[in-house]
């Protein structure tokens, strides 16, 4: 039986890995072979991605890959959204990509709307308002002369820039796009009104191609010097959050998905997208996902409560493993104190102790005394924010919502599950941890004629994962507590 190999470049906003996913039958393994870092630099008051740096590590990758004697059948590049390179009218990239923590699009969404009208932009794109969208970048470069802008034949999202640089060819694919808020989720093609009224080109976009499209292959120079041939480029679902929720290991579409870390993503996959004064107002993003669907979906906080909590223990001495931090929170006692987590007094605040312990004060809730109350509170709260959010999914969504999948990092927090299961009242299903890097692979599984479409990829993750099933567990109590959280957040 023939074994495929595929190598997938999972890159985020602090680290990379290349990724070597291989296929044989209904067997697929995946390791690491190389992780590397990723950071925002700062010039002159700008804050950039140094593309070259991860060109190199990627260049690394592939040596890595020759001196293993792995030849893979593709290549598939995955990153974060909105951000993008300048090109010439001779393809010179223009300078380093702008960041999209960079603080220059800070208030362009209220200046923006000025021109278009904030529902009417939500009405063209079905895009959530963030700052850091791609139109207001662009916009704003145009507001401060930006001289790559005033100089570009066409601009290119970050995982196309990257297999530009390994291919020199050029595509723009649909799940990345998505998120630019400048695609109209309906026709998947970019709006130009929008565009012109940022003051700049529509030639600047080129044309939109689905996941799975071939870019190319690796250009000769590149093939020769890391001695690993002319392998080809596929371009799978480029965001991130669109490869992890290819890996959803669903039997059928009557699922919700929590993509679980840091940050959460909890959403729906539909073949249509969702742009309705509902969908409005609370804020919910349709962005693309593979086979053409729309990701429509709510961010929420994530582990980010937690993570910054331990920063602080740590600085004070107190360093826990992650079982330590699961046996605290058993042992804590239920139900005493709950937070939003996606109140902004918890976006980066200096003491994040300090900071939930002040909303406690101010909801007239004891404050936690021990670090393993702050987690108990951390995982109860999130809990409860998710049923929250699942709620307003089964509201608009076309179809019942039977389960949620977790899919992520966080899928491997088998208390937080079982909470989420009791909270919800349905079963979560677990798994895989490593989505993205799979999801990747499966796409490109898919360009080279392994699978046939989403839902074969989803049986097959769903053989060779064996994903763990959480019920929900209690008689009533997560109701009771649920009423409480309703009453303390709506209060605040």
């Amino acid at each position: 039986m023939k074994k495929y190999s595929f190598l997938a470049f999972d890159l985020g906003a602090t680290s990379g890995r290349a990724v070597i996913g291989t296929l044989a039958g209904d067997k697929f393994e995946m390791r690491e072979i190389h992780r590397f870092p990723n950071a925002i630099m700062e010039l002159h008051g700008r804050y950039y991605w140094n593309v070259f740096h991860l060109y190199e590590a990627m260049k690394e990758s592939l040596r890595i890959c020759a001196r293993q004697q792995i030849v893979p059948d593709s290549i598939g590049i995955d990153t974060w959204g909105v951000d993008f390179g300048y090109l010439a009218a001779d393809g010179t990239l223009l300078g380093l990509p702008r960041a999209y923590r960079d603080p220059y699009t800070e208030g362009a969404p209220e200046a923006f709307f000025k021109r278009v009208p904030r529902s009417e932009v939500y009405r063209l794109t079905g895009i959530q308002i963030m700052n850091f969208n791609s139109l207001f970048q662009l916009y704003k470069a145009k507001q401060e002369n930006f001289a790559p802008l005033q100089t570009a034949k066409e601009i290119l999202f970050m995982p196309d820039l990257l297999s530009y640089l390994l291919t020199g060819n050029k595509v723009c694919e649909y799940t990345d796009a998505s998120t630019s808020q400048l695609l109209n989720p309906v026709t998947k093609r970019f709006e130009i009104s929008l565009l012109e009224a940022a003051g700049v080109s529509p030639s600047l976009l080129r044309p939109v191609v689905m996941p799975g499209t071939r870019v190319g292959v690796l250009t000769a120079a590149l093939a020769n010097e890391t001695g690993i041939g002319q392998i080809p480029v596929i371009a799978v679902a480029g965001h991130d959050t669109a490869s992890a929720v290819a890996a959803v290991p669903a039997e059928d579409r009557e699922f919700a998905y929590l993509s679980s870390g840091t940050w959460s993503l909890m959403g729906i996959e539909t073949e249509e997208p969702i742009i309705t004064e509902d969908s409005f107002r609370y804020n919910f993003t349709n962005e693309g996902g593979i086979d053409g669907t729309t990701r429509f979906l709510k961010n929420i906080t994530g582990m980010w409560l937690l993570e910054q909590c331990r920063k602080e223990w740590e600085r004070a001495g107190r360093t826990y493993a992650y079982p330590d931090i699961v046996k605290m929170a058993e042992e804590a006692a239920p139900f005493r104190s709950f937070v939003n987590p996606d109140d902004p007094r918890f976006a980066n605040p200096p003491s994040m102790t300090e900071a939930i312990a002040a909303y406690c004060r101010e909801t007239g809730q004891p404050v936690p005394e021990t670090d393993g109350a702050f987690i108990r509170c951390i995982f109860e709260s999130l809990a409860m924010r998710y049923r929250e959010v699942l709620g307003l999914l089964s509201e608009m969504a076309p179809f019942p919502i039977r389960k949620l999948h977790v899919i992520g990092g966080g899928s491997k927090n088998n208390l937080l599950n079982q909470f989420t299961a009791n909270a919800i009242r349905m079963p979560v299903v677990a798994g895989p941890a490593e989505a993205t890097a799979i999801g990747n692979c499966m796409v490109q599984a898919r360009a080279a004629g392994l699978v046939a479409d989403r839902w074969e990829m989803r049986r097959l993750i769903h053989s060779f994962l064996s994903p763990t099933v959480f019920f929900p567990e209690g008689n009533g109590e997560w109701e009771e507590a649920y009423r409480k959280y309703q009453c303390i957040t709506i209060k605040k």
